[in-house]
């Protein structure tokens, strides 16, 4: 059978872990895609030390590789968004499938990458795009095909999960440990993406569009980062029986779409809770199976070479098949235009902790503003000042309810003479 022929954009850490996979193990992919798999051609803009080149073509020019006219399948690991997109949609309009780990790409240009795709009779594989080394696009796509899936919900920023890991277990500041997970390489010199949840949001768009059939809808994820969280926040979680964590939440609702990032307080009996350091796991909710949990490496050269060559493997496979005969994009026929809810109009359950003055009849007034909001108390924990002129802590649990109704409860608390700064709210879910 005709070898399918392979150019790779960019060989940086991901695509160096690529091109040593396609290589290193070249004689197993031959045996499972049922034709070898050649790298033709790859953009290296300065020298890899981790792959040993040999005798195939490199540039300095991505679009002499995306131009190669003897290339099948373009791999693009440049990231970002404007020379990736250029990249992505020209080979497509030369014919060729694209693979791509490119989530930021997919969630803010998918729907017109698709479309273009489509309209040529080429496939874009994106496996790498999300959670790194779990299969977890290929699980909701194809394994849990036969189900409604009602909620996901994910750790999907290994950088974040590390952080807090370190929080919970060190009780150490949130920018120590930042300051840590940047020498280790784990986040970026501008961490913004990762810490502030915009990296989490690119994929969890993506995995919503993938598990309900509607369309990438990258602009109306909420977004909150970790930044604010403090070692008594994680501490006092733990009192209570929970553990944070920074969150991907989509649900499926009568009223639409929930789609946000957050930091979350989560039991700590779901398995989910005891995913630490830099790993990611996604839970996927289907109405047939029940709860599935996915648990694996979200980043770095190998897991995500995993992903990105297991995508060529699959292209290789049905090579010479319709486009018809490949899993859709976003695995369905047709897309529904399901209205994503703003954070307003969401409801889950909540942490409060509250700081005031340590006098008479401060929980009954706090208790009041609530109970006049229909807001349900689950758990409550007053902390004493530890000196004299220490402030008091009030730490509540409440039940579900709507986001802008509590908004206007912490409004009134805030506004008590009694009360010190502002109200730390985390969202809590049970994932049941």
């Amino acid at each position: 059978m005709k070898p399918v022929r392979v150019g790779i954009c960019g060989l940086g850490t991901v695509g160096g872990g690529t091109f040593n996979v396609l290589t290193n193990n070249a004689k197993e992919i031959s045996r499972r895609a049922g034709r070898e798999i050649i790298i033709e051609q790859v953009t290296q803009r300065r020298p890899n030390p981790a792959i040993e080149l040999g005798d195939v073509k490199t540039t300095k020019d991505v679009f002499d590789v995306v131009n190669n006219p003897d290339i099948d399948i373009i791999v693009e690991l440049i990231g970002g968004y404007t020379i990736a997109k250029e990249v992505v949609m020209t080979a497509i309009n030369n014919g060729k499938h694209v693979v791509t780990a490119n989530k930021a790409l997919i969630a803010v240009y998918g729907s017109e990458i698709f479309a273009a795709a489509e309209e040529k009779g080429v496939s874009v594989m994106y496996e790498a795009a999300v959670a790194g080394g779990i299969p977890i696009i290929k699980a909701i796509r194809e394994g849990l095909a036969a189900n409604r899936i009602n909620w996901l919900a994910g750790i999907i920023n290994g950088t974040g999960n590390f952080i807090l890991t370190e929080m919970r277990d060190k009780g150490r500041a949130f920018d120590d440990v930042l300051a840590e997970a940047q020498a280790l390489g784990y986040a970026e010199a501008d961490p913004t993406f990762d810490v502030e949840g915009i990296d989490a949001a690119h994929k969890l768009t993506i995995l919503s569009s993938i598990a309900y059939g509607i369309p990438l809808q990258f602009e109306h994820c909420y977004t909150e980062g970790i930044s604010k969280v403090s070692p008594q926040d994680v501490e006092f979680a733990e009192e209570l029986g929970y553990r944070i964590k920074h969150l991907g939440v989509s649900r499926r609702t009568d009223k639409g779409i929930d789609l946000r990032v957050h930091p979350t307080l989560i039991p700590e009996s779901r398995t989910i809770a005891k995913v630490d350091g830099v790993l990611n796991a996604v839970t996927v909710n289907g109405d047939a199976v029940g709860d599935t949990l996915y648990v694996g490496a979200g980043a770095g050269a190998g897991p995500t070479a995993s992903a990105v060559v297991a995508d060529v493997i699959d292209l290789a496979r049905t090579f010479d098949a319709p486009a018809s005969a490949s899993v859709n994009h976003l695995a369905f026929d047709t897309i529904d235009d399901v209205r994503v809810l703003p954070i307003e109009q969401i409801e889950t359950a909540y942490y409060l902790r509250i700081q005031v003055q340590d006098r008479k009849g401060v929980l009954a007034s706090i208790a009041t503003i609530l109970s006049n909001a229909d807001i349900n108390i689950e758990a409550l924990i007053q902390k004493e000042p530890r000196m004299e002129n220490d402030l008091a802590q009030i730490i509540i649990l409440t039940h579900l309810i709507e986001e802008s109704i509590m908004d206007k409860s912490i409004e009134a608390i805030e506004a008590l003479d009694s009360t010190h700064g502002k109200v730390t709210r985390i969202r809590v879910e049970q994932l049941d």
